[in-house]
């Protein structure tokens, strides 16, 4: 029998339409050529496009390949299993995951371990580890032992947020006691959604952490400014999370994280409608790696349960509970991050349209009315501001990684006895011509400026008839989803089941050009063919082509159009928002009035906190002549500080060598006397100065020479302004003069 050949709508056999068209081309080519620069553009052009295909084709390879995997995850880093969620007595589909270091690089044990949790934001794991130069990078390079917290595509039955929590105080403990010499607890770093969800966890169970820091991380919901980031505004004009429950409902109980993924392409549909394709197609031969490593990750979507979105969208984002601990777990336990004892660094960027920095800052003052209460809680916060960097980039950006990223690892212990209070971390170049350039860890120096609530005030602008806005919005989202469940909810859960939410999928715009772009697309195979004719025979447009100019024109054109959209649709938004939530009426309908107090008050300070404090006062109080030339010297050094602009990271690796000189006293002992030192100070400064020549009387010799330390740390910095000289001054009198007595001493120690 014959050989019978596929055919298609242009009669050639299938297996020959790609040297068919690839004829074709080369005809086109020859035939374009004598047009000059028109030819040439429209041969680059047509190259261009299919390279560009070629390149969306590959993309669902690989997005359909990562699918196929059960722990799909775009780390870089070699890992090794160390606890699965999934095993729980209420499990979860949470990993804790060592992550292996690179060969040139050299892990400490004894440096405290760096544990990174990733969001869980409609995309897969990895994002924390995605490049050489990331938080899981910088942190190995900076010698610590890393872990990864990253999750599977699909939930487990009836998993909730508060077990997800439960399973990653298992994976804190575990941490901890596989390393029982380091100096320190873990250091957490919790991006975006992560962000609150450690510090859920940290303010139910303390005592597990190190320093946490929380980067792009929404902790206040409702605080913004008019005009700009309007996406808090969504759940208002949706009519609250009634939304939430129908997505879910109508995908049999499951939540897509495509739908958050599309919340976000929505905000900036320029680049989702058009550069972002543009710029693959006009870099053709370039581009296409740093699209497909982006992709994997963007495109690698993953699942909720409808309890775990309901449970976010109702507490935190419409309810906006956490930042005044209004949330309680089933256990009864109220969510209070005043309860964290670790230092807290809040990374956040001017150019975040996600997360901005009045609602990454706002908690800090929902929670604290005066300075005093920070301290009063024994609280350190750090806060830093990025000027331009969007939200992806504070987590995958290289730049932001080998400065910020950088920097907080490499000082993470300084960060770690700060002195309680609110501080900003400020990072300057690491110059020619600075001083002590040997103290200085990268090319940056870190220095944490003392800053005020004030000073976060003007970054939040909290505002009463927002918070009444907002208000209201709950409750009508409150008395919506209500009726949801009452009459609507029924009738969707009948009426779905496995099939049609498989159907659904399907269809859904996140999925569809992938299966468009897949090889299951017979065209696509034909474009894989012609792409390696294109690059055996590539013919670039010369860089002065008039028509490649024109082409960044028209381009430039539609970004201004739909940039023009974007503009008129959020500000329509917002006037549409505060028209409706603004209305006396309306807010009278749902219980609130204008001359009624705040909405969401300050939380209050339990009386077993506030007799803890008064105890603690008096126990300082009658302590305060107490300790050694250790503790005078300590006391010391914090005295001369806090007259200064801030902790210069210098400063505190000459201090390295005050620790090393008391036989290797721990980070925590140092970081425990530091903190009482500074609470007398704080108490009674003149009354602990005065106690400080009976603190020597002990040891003289050991005294002399912790001054010798302390003029190193003072002078370490280049910050030496006349208030800290003064200070100075004062110390080594009290420390007993710089004479020839001291120097004797000395010699003979």
């Amino acid at each position: 029998m014959p050989r019978t050949l596929n055919k298609n709508t242009s009669g050639l056999p299938v297996n020959r339409m790609p040297f068919a068209l690839s004829e074709m081309a080369g005809g086109m080519n020859a035939a374009l050529q004598p047009w000059g620069a028109a030819g040439e553009y429209m041969i680059d052009a047509m190259q261009r496009t299919v390279l560009f295909w070629d390149v969306l084709r590959r993309r669902s390879q690989q997005y359909y390949s990562q699918k196929e995997k059960a722990i799909p995850h775009v780390l870089r880093f070699g890992v090794e299993p160390v606890m699965d969620g999934r095993t729980l007595e209420r499990p979860v589909n949470y990993l804790l995951v060592r992550v292996k270091p690179p060969e040139e690089m050299v892990i400490d044990l004894k440096k405290r371990p760096f544990v990174v949790v990733d969001p869980r934001a409609g995309h897969g794991p990895g994002i924390g580890g995605f490049k050489a130069d990331s938080e899981l990078g910088v942190a190995m390079r900076a010698g610590h032992p890393c872990y990864f917290v990253g999750f599977t595509p699909h939930p487990m039955p009836g998993q909730t947020i508060e077990d997800i929590m439960a399973a990653e105080a298992l994976f804190m403990e575990k941490v901890i006691e596989l390393h029982p010499d380091a100096e320190g607890k873990p250091c957490v770093i919790g991006n975006c959604q992560a962000g609150w969800a450690v510090m859920l966890v940290a303010a139910v169970r303390p005592e597990l952490f190190g320093p946490i820091i929380i980067a792009g991380s929404p902790l206040s919901y409702w605080a913004g400014e008019e005009g700009q980031n309007p996406m808090r505004y969504t759940g208002g004009l949706a009519g609250g999370s009634w939304l939430t429950a129908l997505t879910s409902d109508l995908a049999n109980g499951k939540f897509d994280g495509g739908n958050l993924v599309e919340n976000f392409e929505n905000l900036n549909p320029a680049n989702t409608l058009w550069t972002k394709n543009y710029t693959l197609w006009a870099k053709a031969d370039t581009e296409g790696e740093r699209f497909l490593e982006f992709e994997k990750w963007w495109g690698g979507h993953v699942h909720l349960n409808g309890e775990e979105i309901q449970w976010i969208v109702d507490e935190l984002f419409v309810g906006n509970r956490l930042s005044t601990a209004r949330i309680i777990t089933r256990e009864g336990v109220r969510i209070d991050m005043r309860n964290i004892r670790s230092p807290i660094i809040c990374f956040c960027s001017k150019g975040d349209n996600i997360t901005p920095p009045p609602q990454a800052l706002g908690w800090i003052v929902d929670l604290y009315a005066k300075d005093d209460d920070i301290r009063a809680c024994g609280q350190t916060i750090v806060y830093a501001i990025h000027e331009d960097i969007g939200h992806l980039g504070i987590f995958v950006s290289g730049g932001v990684a080998k400065k910020e990223h950088q920097e907080f690892a490499s000082n993470i212990d300084l960060i770690d006895v700060l002195p309680p209070g609110l501080y900003e971390a400020v990072l300057t170049p690491k110059t020619s011509d600075v001083v002590n350039p040997d103290l200085v860890g990268g090319e940056w120096i870190a220095r944490f400026e003392p800053r005020t609530l004030d000073d976060v005030r003007a970054i939040v602008r909290p505002d009463p008839e927002n918070e009444r806005r907002f208000a209201t919005v709950q409750r009508i989202s409150e008395i919506n989803l209500g009726l949801y469940r009452t009459f609507l909810q029924p009738m969707i859960q009948a009426s779905v089941n496995e099939q049609t939410t498989e159907w659904r999928n399907k269809l859904n715009l996140s999925e569809l050009p992938f299966a468009l772009f897949s090889e299951r697309n017979p065209l696509m195979r034909e474009v894989a063919e012609m792409a390696k004719q294109v690059r055996q025979n590539r013919q670039p447009a010369s860089p002065d082509n008039p028509l490649l100019k024109w082409q960044g024109m028209i381009s430039d054109g539609i970004i201004a159009a739909l940039d023009g959209y974007r503009d008129l649709r959020d500000s329509h938004m917002e006037k549409l928002f505060l028209t409706l939530y603004s209305s006396p009426l309306l807010q009278a309908m749902v219980g609130l009035r204008a001359s009624d107090a705040p909405p969401r008050g300050l939380p209050g300070i339990e009386p077993e906190r506030l007799e803890f404090i008064q105890r603690r006062i008096a126990e300082l109080k009658a302590r305060i002549g107490e300790g050694g030339a250790r503790e005078a010297a300590v006391r010391a050094l914090v005295y001369i500080g806090m007259a200064g602009p801030g902790v210069d990271e210098r400063a505190f690796n000459e201090l390295r060598r005050m620790r090393a000189a008391q036989g290797g006293m721990t980070l925590q002992d140092f970081k425990q006397t530091l903190r009482e030192q500074f609470f007398s100070l704080m108490l009674d400064c003149d009354g602990a100065l005065a106690a400080i020549p009976k603190m020597l009387q002990t040891s003289p010799a050991e005294g002399a020479r912790l001054l010798e330390i302390l003029r190193r740390t003072v002078n370490a910095t280049d910050s030496m302004k006349e208030e800290r000289l003064k200070r100075l001054a004062r110390i080594e009198k009290l420390f007993g003069g710089v004479g020839q007595d001291e120097r004797a001493l000395l010699q003979a120690s």
